[in-house]
């Protein structure tokens, strides 16, 4: 049975919502055209609406048969029938019990749950969760530093974590803090201890720590002898210095690498003060002016290395840096592969004047987009503007909120939520005279998703019956959205269906997609209010490449990303080229 035996055991320890709507029209004609017009599906009947409407390619007729017997199972425990003998097959579902099964969003989700790229490219070719100040739990100026954020981030399948260094108040020891800020402290070796036990919880594929290096020789010392004890054999680092590509995912499974620049001399004016608001820019380009936002790469970074713990060096597998002078030279692709990190205002004007540049860069190199400093409530930018460019690593505040966020989680759905998103062909091929993709060219249509909105159910168990108004049921739409390159991006709603928990709507939109490895498929429930600001009752963000087609039950989440108990939509996407 392969991996449809773990699913479909696992969806049904769910049981079937009882909910008003009865299956839409588009169900009734699917179920009696594969039914040959019997009220009753046979296994090897739905077998055939798996394979030839679901796409599910990978189902045996013994896995058809199994969901049957678990299908009238359920509805037996569910109408509390007494079965004295397992349920037979040889009859099949009903109309009813076939909804139900669509219903079954564990089985009939909107994307796969298994990893499913190729995962034995260079690093450079993957899309990676990553996170920014990665240890805060609330704001850039006062919040608390902690391990908790980074368990959670770990958890969520975020792959690089940042922690900033900096010589506690006796300078013996290394805690972790946002310098020269009013945020309290962590102890360095928490968080260590922290991502050793969390970091292959959700995901196997490497975890990468970025670090923010303002500490003395002999804490380096210190930190390299931290990192190795704690981590053990689940620490790699190369053995020779530079790499002319980096290793894969696959070949870094279950293995922790460093990222850092290679350590300036330090300056004890730098490391004074961790804890007091600055008065200069730090070092990050957190809070500095974007004319300071540079770094040699080149002379100094080799004049600095010299400078620094010996076995604290040679355990920085990614060489890190922040650009100086001309564009052409900074985003240079000869010599060994490297990680570029520039601010989102940097980004933007560098994608303007040298977009095609960045392509070619990021197509070995690593580049790291973070938020400007001016994001002190720990708001995100839209992360599409780094990842149309090919950018591996758009950081971002996992504890921040907002649309910015919902997009971050959407992306990183795909390939099974492993935190490693393999970047589409267009960012990594180059045409026969070194030409490479452009987000802002006009391109023909490639494909047109068809999404059809049928119902929504669980608000009611979800909610208080008073959540959304005091005095009737609510009335929800639905908004359905394409986030991706500009050409693509377009809005469109759902009617209201006034006073109903169970809505139905039974609308279609297409999509016409230029560019649809790149796109997200926005979806928010909203309840409609004539006098104030509408409530929100529900978001998901799906990447365009990974959905299923046919019917599909898609969960919806909250405004931080945690999923509803039992908020659905019950929806069909379906693709035709051009």
């Amino acid at each position: 049975m392969g991996t449809y035996n773990y699913k479909i055991f696992k969806c049904f320890n769910l049981k079937f919502t009882v909910s008003e709507p009865g299956p839409p029209e588009d169900v009734k004609y699917v179920f009696y055209k594969f039914a040959s017009g019997s009220d009753h599906m046979s296994a090897d009947q739905l077998g055939q609406f798996l394979l030839m409407h679901q796409g599910e390619s990978d189902l045996t007729s013994s896995d058809s048969t199994q969901i049957v017997e678990k299908i009238l199972q359920l509805r037996n425990q569910n109408e509390e029938i007494e079965a004295t003998e397992p349920p037979s097959s040889i009859q099949g579902i009903s109309l009813d019990d076939f909804f139900h099964f669509l219903l079954l969003d564990d089985f009939n989700a909107p994307i796969k749950s298994q990893v499913h790229h190729d995962m034995n490219a260079p690093l450079s070719h993957y899309f990676i969760y990553t996170g920014h100040n990665s240890y805060l739990t609330g704001n850039q100026l006062s919040s608390d530093c902690s391990d908790v954020p980074i368990i959670k981030a770990l958890l969520d399948g975020v792959r690089v974590i940042e922690l900033d260094l900096w010589p506690n108040s006796t300078r013996d020891d290394v805690i972790v803090v946002h310098g020269r800020t009013l945020t309290s402290p962590v102890e360095l070796i928490q968080c260590l201890k922290s991502i050793k036990e969390y970091a292959f919880v959700k995901s196997h594929y490497p975890v990468i720590i970025t670090l923010e290096d303002h500490l003395p020789t002999d804490l380096q010392a210190k930190v390299a002898q931290m990192v190795t004890q704690i981590f053990g054999d689940a620490l790699y680092y190369p053995e020779i210095d530079g790499m002319a590509e980096f290793p894969s995912p696959e070949s870094l499974k279950d293995r922790i690498l460093i990222s850092t620049k290679p350590p300036k001399e330090y300056l004890e004016s730098e490391c004074s003060s961790p804890t007091g608001l600055m008065d200069e820019p730090e070092t990050d380009g957190k809070w500095r002016d974007e004319r300071d936002e540079v770094e040699d790469l080149n002379a100094s970074e080799e004049k600095s290395l010299q400078q620094c713990a010996p076995e604290y060096g040679r355990l920085i597998t990614i060489h890190a840096g922040k650009p100086k002078g001309q564009a052409k030279d900074y985003l240079s692709v000869i010599g060994d592969v490297r990680r570029l990190s520039m601010c989102e205002q940097m980004l933007q004007k560098t994608c303007a004047s040298h977009g095609a540049e960045i392509i070619r860069f990021t197509q070995k190199n690593i580049l790291r987009v973070y938020p400007k400093g001016t994001r002190v409530s720990s708001s995100n930018y839209r992360p599409h503007i780094g990842w149309s460019y090919g950018a591996q690593m758009v950081a971002f505040n996992m504890q921040g909120y907002g649309r910015s966020l919902w997009f971050m989680q959407g992306m990183f759905r795909a390939n099974g939520g492993c935190g490693y998103v393999k970047k589409p062909d267009c960012l990594l091929l180059r045409g026969p005279h070194g030409e490479v993709f452009h987000p802002t060219r006009t391109l023909p249509v490639k494909t047109t998703l068809k999404v059809k909105v049928y119902l929504g159910t669980g608000w009611s168990s979800d909610f208080s019956q008073t959540h959304f108004d005091s005095f009737s049921p609510p009335d929800f739409y639905t908004k359905v959205c394409i986030v991706g390159v500009d050409n693509d991006k377009v809005k469109k709603k759902t009617k209201v269906i006034d006073d109903d928990w169970f809505p139905v709507w039974d609308e279609g939109f297409e999509f016409p997609l230029t560019v649809p490895e790149l796109a997200l498929l926005r979806i928010e429930v909203r309840e409609y209010d004539r006098h104030e600001s509408d409530d929100f009752g529900g978001q998901t963000c799906l990447p365009v490449p990974e959905l299923r087609p046919g019917f599909r039950s898609v969960p919806l989440y909250d405004k931080k990303g945690s999923q509803l108990k039992s908020v659905r939509l019950f929806m069909h996407f379906k693709f035709v080229s051009n």
